[in-house]
């Protein structure tokens, strides 16, 4: 997704004109969750997925009409794209010749690349687009909003309150607003975030497998271990950064929030406990550790004495990663990443 609205701009800044195709509902089993998208040029290059398939097909024959009309069209509950559950799906227009979503997705780039978060909302109801008018904007985090949609003054608001549970629970989803007219209409609101960043303590064989899985998923990889020999940057090429420091009060070197993930898997169980003690007072949203049950019990105990509670440790994978049999290096880091993935989700 985030190197999709990347090539939306790409396209904008060459001037293609294009067609953003996202699923809207979704009821029944269906390839592709709500806020799936799939990006189709002029010239019929596409990028992103929607699943695939009659799905697809149907879409893309129906982009052509969207970019002759330059008006969004929704399809909904056709015999082509029921693939088994009830889907809708928006294609709206996008044309280089509007500086407003230029820079919006301008912003949306800057804010994957950079950090940050947003919400990026969309009227879904097409009678309220017009040519040269796209109701359409990004409300940032910072109170930043680029975009004009219907009776702002109230939408924005509902908008920008209900964007802190929205950007948690990572999540899009439908909301009603009404028009000063007195007619109600539906937006469609994303959560705009940075790629999760996926804290991994212990440079050694398993983090050298975990890297590159994670990275094809999603994940910005800081790699932290206190042996110069192991942490060196040219044997995670894939990990964003790679620190050489000692493993005390190292945390505190990181911005560490509800969005981080944490992987312990360091050279002994003394570093793992250190580590793990210093991750339990972080808002980690994920932490991570691995180890037999009897070392977890050991380094639990150890915790507790020094006031840990149950309830601290309930946060903890561990341990970790999804029980597939894993045995070696390989195999562990699949269940490894597969856990970060379902807990990114919400799963």
């Amino acid at each position: 997704m985030k190197d999709l609205y990347s090539i939306i701009l790409d396209s904008l800044k060459t001037n293609r004109s294009s067609v953003l195709a996202t699923i809207i509902r979704q009821k029944g089993h269906s390839p592709r969750s709500v806020g799936a998208k799939l990006l189709i040029t002029e010239d019929g290059a596409l990028a992103g997925s929607i699943g695939g398939g009659d799905l697809e097909k149907a879409v893309m024959e129906a982009a052509s009409k969207v970019i002759s009309s330059s008006l969004p069209l929704a399809i909904t509950n056709s015999p082509a794209i029921s693939c088994g559950g009830d889907v809708e799906v928006f294609l709206e227009p996008v044309h280089p010749d509007n500086d407003i979503c230029l820079h919006m997705y301008k912003q949306i780039t800057d804010i994957n690349k950079r950090g940050g978060a947003g919400a990026l909302a969309t009227v879904i109801d097409a009678d309220l687009w017009q040519l040269g008018y796209v109701p359409k904007a990004l409300f940032k985090s910072d109170g930043e909003i680029t975009g004009l949609l219907p009776n702002m003054g109230d939408t924005g608001k509902g908008i920008t309150d209900k964007m802190p549970s929205l950007i948690d629970a990572r999540r899009p989803e439908i909301i009603t607003c009404n028009r000063k007219e007195g007619d109600t209409f539906n937006i469609f609101i994303e959560p705009i975030t940075s790629s999760p960043v996926l804290y991994l303590f212990g440079a050694g064989h398993i983090s050298s497998q975990v890297v590159p899985l994670a990275k094809r998923v999603g994940f910005k990889i800081v790699v932290i271990d206190d042996r110069p020999e192991f942490s060196n940057p040219h044997n995670f090429p894939d990990a964003e950064n790679v620190f050489n420091y000692p493993y005390d009060d190292v945390i505190k070197k990181f911005p560490i929030d509800r969005s981080s993930f944490i992987v312990i898997t360091t050279r002994s169980h003394s570093c793992d406990e250190m580590i793990l003690g210093q991750a339990l007072r972080t808002e980690a949203g994920y932490i991570g550790m691995i180890g037999s049950r009897r070392k977890i019990s050991t380094i639990y105990n150890n915790l507790a004495k020094g006031g840990f509670a149950d309830n601290d440790f309930d946060r903890v994978h561990s341990p970790i990663g999804i029980d597939i049999g894993a045995e070696t290096p390989e195999e562990i880091a699949l269940s490894i990443v597969s856990e970060l993935v379902k807990a990114r989700a919400g799963k």
